[in-house]
């Protein structure tokens, strides 16, 4: 039983520094902002052959943990002292934060991105302001975008406004000027996030248009009420941004966990937590068992329906864009009867 125990504490604390290992190595390598690689590349030898060296030829096993130790609380020293900023020399397509004020149920946003696009690299940037009337919202959209893995996809929150057009909300990576996305670095402070407030023949065209993604547009059946709190709270994270930057997080603070928290703030009973908030390119698979998008129809019936890519492309630079692309869908907010109908007219 005693060696059992031990043999099993062993292989515990074996995970555990393999682990712990392993997430240094990896912070060496991708955390912050730096660019000088040979550097990184040679203190994640340094770390990991010194770590070897350390459990190999150190005796007794105290030494080569503590020596190990030791070379694990610098990396949580100098991990503790990477800042965000707000202060960086930034793609044009996340340049400016959005931000917004409230006066009543006049809702002023600043800095929505309404990019014209001749491909995904070329464009002329335009950032404007926007006025909506919270008592005129009828609720929100969810439009999920895929671009290689189906298990895997990016999720932008659409609030649905009676005359005026639909508000977009993505939540992204802020990237400097010649950095690429990396899902591995989007673990390790390497980006900072931003929420994009867009209108949407701006960040769905970009992506169904000019990246040859995929994107579904799913009616949510929040209400008004329900809509108008989690986009309170969404503006709420926007402003706090402009003064308090936050890294990107690609595991607890990306597109869909974010959503999730933001849900989760003005909800009483929260959705539980899921898989598919990591494998989000389920997650509509996951609305549809909770009842949050249309259940009248079976599940690969509605999405589809629900794909608007070849809409998008149709209809590409036309003013009725968000229009469009809503034609045909089926909306859970309307009377069981009339909803597939009505969903036609936009």
């Amino acid at each position: 039983m005693k060696r059992a125990l031990k043999f099993i504490l062993i292989v515990d604390l074996a995970i555990g520094l393999l682990l712990a290992s392993g997430w240094g190595a990896l912070a060496v390598l991708y955390a912050g902002q730096g660019n000088d690689s040979s550097v990184r590349i040679a203190a994640v030898g340094v770390f990991v052959l010194g770590s070897l060296a350390a459990f190999i030829w150190l005796r007794p096993f105290w030494r080569a943990l503590a020596a190990w130790s030791v070379a694990f609380l610098a990396i949580l020293a100098w991990w503790s002292t990477i800042e965000p900023s707000n202060d960086r020399d930034w793609q044009p397509d996340v340049s400016k934060l959005a931000w917004a004020e409230v006066h009543g149920d006049q809702l002023t946003f600043h800095n929505v991105r309404n990019f014209d696009y001749r491909s995904e690299t070329d464009y002329t940037p335009h950032y404007e302001d926007r006025t909506y009337d919270l008592a005129k919202l009828r609720g929100a959209d969810i439009i999920m975008s895929y671009w290689g893995s189906p298990a895997i996809a990016h999720t932008i929150i659409s609030w649905d406004f009676d005359g005026s057009l639909p508000l977009a909300i993505s939540i992204e990576t802020r990237k400097t000027k010649g950095q690429e996305y990396s899902a591995l670095k989007g673990f390790f402070r390497h980006y900072e996030i931003i929420y994009i407030a867009a209108d949407e023949r701006d960040v769905i065209r970009v992506r169904t248009n000019y990246r040859g993604e995929d994107d579904y547009l799913y009616r949510l059946k929040a209400s008004p009420e329900q809509a108008r709190a989690v986009l309170m709270d969404y503006v709420a994270s926007m402003n706090a941004l402009v003064k308090t930057p936050e890294f990107y997080n690609a595991l607890v603070d990306n597109c869909t966990t974010s959503i999730r928290q933001h849900v989760k703030n003005v909800t009483v009973n929260a959705p539980r937590v899921d898989w598919r908030l990591l494998a989000n390119g389920y997650g509509d698979e996951m609305l549809y068992e909770r009842g949050s998008i249309d259940t009248r129809l079976p599940f690969a019936e509605l999405r589809a329906r629900s794909l608007i890519t070849t809409k998008a492309k149709a209809l590409d630079r036309d003013p009725g864009f968000s229009q469009g692309i809503r034609e045909g869908l089926p909306d859970p907010r309307l009377p069981s009867a009339t909803g597939h109908q009505a969903a036609n007219k936009g």
